[in-house]
């Protein structure tokens, strides 16, 4: 049986715990991939969707881990 992830308390831990630790000895299988976001929101989008449409988006959101305005805004720059 692998172990568990430690909890680590700050990023300074992580990078040590990363850096010196041997991560196949570790149970990964709860991670999930993350994707950060740089880019500062400074525009509004308005628009009207069908009920059944948004349900969809939010479903499949909330399946995918994110929060559906973030994967719809990773679905339009996905698009363009």
């Amino acid at each position: 049986m692998k172990k568990q992830l430690p909890t680590l308390a700050s990023d300074t831990e992580a990078e040590e715990f990363v850096a010196t630790s041997d991560l196949t000895e570790y149970d990964l299988s709860g991670m999930r991939v993350v994707q950060f976001e740089f880019q500062p929101k400074t525009e509004r989008v308005n628009m009207r969707l069908p009920r059944p449409l948004l349900d969809a988006v939010k479903t499949t959101a909330a399946s995918a881990g994110a929060p559906y305005q973030r994967f719809i805004r990773q679905a339009l720059e996905n698009a363009v």
